[in-house]
């Protein structure tokens, strides 16, 4: 295809700021002159044609620049990529003729790395600022904003509508939050607690301790087979601690079975009333409904600062980036501000390209076959549960993830998640009640992963994340079904029955030796866990 530059936007590479009205009606004849030129090649009508096709992606791009709003349906890779194009030609490493002598000019040595970023090398942001415009980077600059702006409106339709402002960050969920809690140390200097109701997740208590503070935990209650927040002791640690001793309440959303989600809305009011910041971490949240209902609720009932959710969990991309949201839109400035230095643009560019490709019927698509899919996994394996004399643990108010249990007679319960992952089943969870105690980052916990000191049996958990399909859940089914069958079961009776693992090394080659050797055995968990166990 003739890929012919058109004016977009206004004002292009050589283009003074201020572009005239008679300059821009030159630039529209130089085009349709390249279009008469190409005529004196190739009949006129089939050049009207190629004109007339050109011009749909060319509304296309020209109504995203107007709305900054996502497009309802997908885009063709085609339109993303003529997209690209036109951003990239912005930059000053694409200029003809351009001359660069500072220590910084998007030189990229191979050129598959330089066509791998479609020729996009000054990354996002400045010294100063990760949302700042630079001026050499003209396209880069576009991109972060509208990637930033598709991203507020799709978290308003994810059920968040009076979410005010938000900023993709290049680090995972665990450092966006170190970045939140650091800008919540400059607001409240003399704050160095963290009120931290337990969520077996590392990224969580590290990113309270990588920040400089103290962890507060408080333990969870088991309220049948659930784990909930202990409001009343959530409330008492403020009464203790002295709310202006507290640099936040740390709540979750998106956690594994038999953990629920935090009782946002109980604990948002305790912030509204001590003057204390809500920090939420909605790492996988966005996809599921009822996690974004408690944040809009908790919003308008008490407060909520600000929620962190991942980009790769919610939007199906490669691992490395976040979405930090919150409430106010000086909040959120500032903490941009606090992020040091420019910014790696392939996280944005990732959920730029996706977003426009989704559209918002393809997410809201993909949000509602999860949900179907989650019912679905949950009839499974309750059926897999029952047929091996398990149950599937009643877990009301997770609406992701889910556990059924796991008694084996002579053998680790861990044992079965290394078969699973053998048998190329990843993402599932085994945790076996030993009650030994891990060291993380200088803080005790015992049975760490299950979220409890004294959960009272062995389980293993399955999730429904968005972009699973039934094929997936069906042969996890098969696979497991397999693996129980050739395990020597035993029945469960009483969530009240603890089984206790009397083997300790039941792991797989891989991870045995390091797992143990890092002090993290607390839990005998299968290799399935893999990174998910460490979800932030």
């Amino acid at each position: 295809m003739l890929i012919i530059i058109l004016p977009l936007f206004g004002r292009r590479p050589g283009v003074p700021k201020e572009v005239s009205k008679e300059e821009n009606q030159k630039l529209s004849r130089m085009d349709a002159d390249c279009y008469k030129l190409c005529e004196k090649l190739i009949p006129d009508t089939y050049v009207h044609q190629g004109q007339q096709a050109r011009q749909v992606h060319q509304n296309k791009i020209k109504h995203l620049l107007q709305q900054k709003k996502l497009p309802e349906e997908g885009w063709s890779d085609l339109t993303i990529e003529i997209l690209l194009q036109e951003f990239s030609v912005m930059d000053s490493n694409n200029f003809p003729g351009n001359c660069g002598v500072g220590e910084r000019e998007a030189r990229v040595f191979s050129p598959l790395v330089l066509k791998r970023h479609y020729n996009f090398g000054h990354g996002i942001g400045r010294s100063g600022e990760i949302t700042a415009i630079q001026p050499k980077a003209a396209g880069s600059s576009l991109m972060m904003k509208l990637t930033n702006s598709l991203a507020l409106d799709l978290i308003r339709l994810c059920g968040i509508p009076s979410v005010k402002s938000c900023f993709v960050v290049p680090m995972a969920t665990g450092m966006s939050m170190v970045l939140s809690m650091l800008t919540f140390r400059l607001i409240r200097p003399n704050a160095k607690f963290v009120i931290w109701p337990r969520i077996d997740q590392k990224s969580c208590i590290k990113s309270i301790i990588t920040a400089g503070l103290t962890p507060v935990v408080v333990e969870n209650r088991l309220e049948g087979d659930e784990l909930r927040t202990d409001v009343q002791a959530v409330r008492d640690k403020v009464a203790e601690l002295g709310a202006d001793s507290v640099l936040c309440i740390f709540t979750t959303t998106s956690c594994f079975a038999p953990r629920a989600p935090d009782r946002l809305e109980e604990i948002g009011k305790i912030c509204k009333d001590n003057d204390i910041p809500h920090l939420v971490n909605n790492a996988y949240g966005l996809q599921c409904t009822k996690c974004t209902h408690l944040i809009q609720q908790t919003a308008r009932t008490g407060r909520v600062d600000v929620f962190v959710q991942s980009t790769d969990k919610n939007f199906m991309v490669p691992v490395g980036g976040s979405i930090i949201a919150g409430f106010d839109d000086k909040l959120l400035e500032r903490i941009s501000k606090t992020y040091p230095g420019r910014a790696s643009m392939s996280p944005t560019m990732d959920l730029f390209i996706t977003l426009l490709s989704m559209g918002s019927k393809g997410y809201k698509t993909l949000v509602k076959q999860r949900k179907e899919l989650h019912t679905y996994l949950q009839t499974s394996l309750s059926q897999c549960a029952a047929k091996h004399r398990q149950r599937l643990l009643n877990i009301t108010h997770n609406h992701i993830s889910m556990a059924m249990t796991l008694t084996v007679d002579g053998s680790s319960a861990t044992d079965i998640g290394s078969k699973l992952f053998t048998r190329c089943v990843s993402g599932t969870r085994v945790v076996s009640q030993t009650g030994k105690i891990s060291d993380i980052n200088g803080q005790h916990f015992c049975n760490f992963g299950a979220h409890s000191d004294v959960y009272p049996c062995s389980y293993l958990t399955a999730a429904a994340g968005i972009g699973m399909t039934k094929d997936d859940v069906d042969t996890f089914i098969s696979r497991l079904d397999k693996v129980l069958s050739k395990g020597k079961m035993l029945p469960y009776n009483s969530i009240n029955e603890t089984v206790v693992d009397k083997t300790d090394d039941i792991l797989s080659p891989e991870l045995s030796g390091n797992e143990k050797s890092q002090g993290e055995g607390t839990l005998q968990s299968s290799p399935t866990q893999s990174d998910d166990a460490n979800l932030s």
